[in-house]
């Protein structure tokens, strides 16, 4: 791999790792799967293009308001979707189905609503490639990799030094022991929820503009659920390690002759298989089974 594969991977990777973390917060918390997360990445990806188009504001504007919106979709998702069965304790096959079946419904009203056309985010910036030295950068992947990082540092930061962190791995470690010592634990989740959403609306906008607009692109969260199976289902640092290497490896395999862009994701698929074989619990990962 040369030096302009390793730069395109790690700014796809970066993208990846946003997915990748909202996916293993709620695996933490909860213990299942939240597949409707692509709904979340697919809704968002349409409204960033609304709100980049209709508003006519840059990047930046665009990806505050997207997460934003995203924080709020992903809060209603917990309310509809999740909060009985977690009252009535239900068995992890009803969150799996009720997962699903919200990221499906997300993506038919996107349908419903947008149709099946293709749409494209207009451009943010007039220069599109940056020059480092010898190598060169899409401005786009260069800012996808800055603010994912500058997203990815403020959760850990969140994570570790105030309160709301503290109870969220307090929960994750012993929801018995956290709801005993008084900790309001809906808080906690709704709370939860909103940041896995506030990083899937910036995780989505990048998607839309990575990819031409279309209702199935919240199919996406399956690099999110690999790169988190790569790294350890429930490990947040792993996650993020599964990911960076996820995207270097689909650049990899996209660059290499008789296998390309169409059958990289079969190859990836083939070695996640493997992987799960030979290591289950991940590169950083125990093995966690989820909630029963």
């Amino acid at each position: 791999m040369n030096i302009q594969q390793l730069l395109n991977g790690l700014s796809l990777g970066s993208v990846y790792s946003i997915i990748a973390v909202g996916f293993a917060l709620v695996f933490n918390i909860l213990k299942f799967s939240n597949f409707s997360h692509g709904g979340v990445l697919t809704v968002t990806a349409y409204a960033g293009y609304l709100i980049a188009t209709q508003g006519k504001v840059g990047l930046i504007p665009t990806l505050l308001l997207t997460s934003l919106a995203g924080g709020v979709l992903a809060v209603l998702i917990e309310r509809v979707a999740f909060r009985r069965l977690r009252n009535s304790k239900s068995p992890v096959i009803f969150y799996f189905v009720s997962s699903i079946t919200m990221g499906i419904l997300l993506e038919n009203l996107i349908t419903i609503t947008f149709s099946s056309n293709f749409y494209s985010y207009p451009k943010f910036f007039e220069q599109t490639i940056l020059r480092l030295g010898n190598f060169q950068v899409a401005v786009t992947d260069f800012w996808m990799f800055v603010i994912s990082v500058l997203a990815l540092s403020i959760l850990m930061g969140i994570l570790y030094r105030t309160k709301l962190g503290v109870a969220i791995r307090a929960l994750s470690m012993d929801p018995s022991t956290t709801l005993l010592m008084g900790a309001p634990v809906n808080q906690i989740i709704v709370s939860t929820f909103f940041v896995v959403g506030v990083l899937g609306g910036i995780a989505g906008v990048f998607l839309g503009i990575n990819y031409t607009l279309y209702p199935q692109l919240g199919q996406m969260i399956v690099k999110g659920f690999i790169a988190s199976v790569i790294g350890g289902l429930g490990n947040l640092s792993g996650a993020v390690i599964g990911a960076l290497l996820l995207g270097l490896l689909e650049v990899f395999l996209t660059g290499v002759e008789g296998i390309g862009s169409g059958l990289a994701p079969v190859v990836i698929f083939l070695i996640t298989l493997v992987f799960l074989i030979l290591r289950p619990q991940g590169i950083a990962g125990k093995i966690i089974q989820e909630k029963v």
